[in-house]
């Protein structure tokens, strides 16, 4: 007896189903679906079927027997069509890959080196050179907790979280020396260290309790903001706190200094209330990311060629669209954009400068504003996409160039400093910001390109995140903001 053949044609590929005649008609009928194409009966596979795995087991016939053979006939590129620039300057843009690449391909070595000597307290952010750039003086900011607010926190009878005592710890640490903030097994981080270095101040009661988990004796450090792999913190808060009397700020310090020397330091421990809460009770966050620039390249980009890049890349996109629809449709022009995996992305034709006047123009539409963020977040949950979750209110945003201070009393590199000051920041917020306003002034987009891609619905819209090499967090405040209490003021 013959093999009775089913043949399913689809625009990607041509499928084979090949039955045994011993297979029942109610399994042809539960796994197959007949159409008819004129004359002939074609059996399509049912989609809900459990299909056959290359081996040839589990078929889902439930007969024993079955073959399965692919055959591509067409291979075909995928294109996205998801954001809808349509502004004169949508072909000048730098796709994901050039932007990536323009991004890395910098000296980050000189910035590292100034973050490290920062850390160490042998250079400050004050040595910017930069008339822009005013000295930060820690002063101006009030402790979060004096002794008056500890005396009058609640004592309630003295036990449980109230016989506790809290320790506010503010250091420093270079990003490039650790794999971020949050501890994570097998991996060099900042948790993990200082954590470690806290073990000896940890109470018998949890000492035992560790113990008894075969679990080492490690202290717990409540962050203000976990920084990611590479990101270097000037004045990182955490807490600590413990149910021993005994233990005095001055042992704090000396013991996280000796954990890594060089990279990690502690500027201040004091006793806080225990109402303190690093991260709940911060009422802003500052960041700072040092952009190095290459030889002339603070200057406004030749606008003058992007009506023949317009041109050419129209009649590249109606080729391409024509072979994927058939015909070309305004709709799908205007809202085509390459992926990053096109083989010519034309980087030649397209602005490579940029000016940092610009870059300041767009970031300061956005201060003042309470906005959602999600396009410009990375790496965050489903359930934070929507919502107040993702809105942030961004106090400070300013863009200046300035050079970066040399030991050796020579003249250092040019450099693009961009300040952010918002009451919260999401995951990898900051560098995709910084990367998307330097994609759109390369561009020529309006002031206003980065409030239009708030309303973006796909993330590629804006750029890969900026290497994190340039990225510090500052400072976070406990007093609300104060506008002249801000490195960069270019009014």
């Amino acid at each position: 007896m013959g093999f009775l053949s089913y043949i399913c044609l689809t625009a990607t590929s041509t499928w084979i189903y090949i039955i045994v005649p011993a297979a029942p008609a109610a399994a042809t009928a539960k796994y197959c679906r007949p159409l008819r194409l004129g004359g002939a009966v074609v059996m399509l596979p049912n989609p809900r079927a459990r299909l056959l795995s290359p081996s040839g087991a589990g078929f889902g016939f439930g007969f024993g027997f079955g073959i399965k053979c692919l055959m591509e006939n067409r291979a075909q590129k995928k294109d996205y069509l998801h954001y809808n620039h349509t502004d004169r300057c949508r072909n000048a843009r730098w796709t994901s890959r050039e932007s990536y690449q323009l991004m890395y391909e910098r000296p980050w070595q000189e910035v590292l080196d100034f973050y490290s000597h920062a850390v160490n307290g042998r250079l400050s952010l004050s040595s910017l050179r930069t008339e822009t750039v005013r000295d930060h003086d820690d002063t101006e900011i009030q402790p979060v907790c004096n002794t008056a607010e500890l005396n009058r926190a609640p004592v309630k009878d003295g036990t449980g979280r109230w016989a506790r005592a809290t320790f506010k710890i503010v250091l420093s640490y270079h990003g490039n020396s650790f794999d971020g903030w949050q501890k994570q097994p097998e991996l060099n981080t900042v948790q993990g260290v200082v954590e470690k270095s806290l073990g000896k101040f940890v109470d018998e009661k949890k000492a035992q309790q560790l113990k008894d988990r075969c679990l080492p004796i490690e202290g717990c450090a409540v962050v203000a903001g976990r920084t990611d792999k590479g990101v270097t913190a000037l004045r990182q808060v955490c807490s600590f706190y413990t149910w021993r009397t005994d233990v005095k700020p001055q042992d704090i310090e000396g013991s996280i200094n000796n954990a890594a020397p060089g990279k990690l330091r502690v500027l201040s421990v004091s006793q806080v209330s225990r109402m303190f809460h690093p991260n709940f009770s911060a009422k802003w966050r500052r960041y700072l990311y040092i952009f190095p620039l290459k030889d002339g390249e603070n200057m406004e980009p030749n606008f003058a060629i992007l009506e023949d890049v317009e041109n050419s890349r129209e009649e590249e996109y109606r080729d391409k669209i024509e072979v994927l629809h058939g015909e070309c449709k305004d709709e799908i022009l205007n809202n085509l954009i390459l992926s990053q995996d096109d083989e010519e992305p034309a980087s030649a034709n397209k602005p490579q400068t940029f000016s940092i006047m610009r870059v300041n123009q767009l970031l300061r539409k956005l201060e003042g504003k309470l906005l959602s963020y999600k396009m410009f977040a990375r790496d965050t949950k489903a359930s934070r996409n929507e919502g107040p979750p993702t809105e942030c209110f961004v106090y400070h945003a300013r863009a200046m160039e300035a050079r970066l201070p040399c030991l050796d009393q020579g003249v250092g590199r040019s450099v693009m400093c961009v300040e952010l000051v918002a009451n919260r920041f999401l995951r990898k917020m900051v560098r995709v910001l910084v990367a998307t306003a330097i994609r759109e002034a390369a561009a020529g987009a309006g002031e206003d390109a980065l409030l239009k891609l708030m309303d973006a619905t796909c993330r590629r819209a804006t750029a890969p995140p900026a290497p994190p090499d340039g990225l510090s967090l500052v400072d976070v405040g406990y007093t609300e903001f104060d506008p002249q209490n801000c490195f960069i003021l270019n009014d």
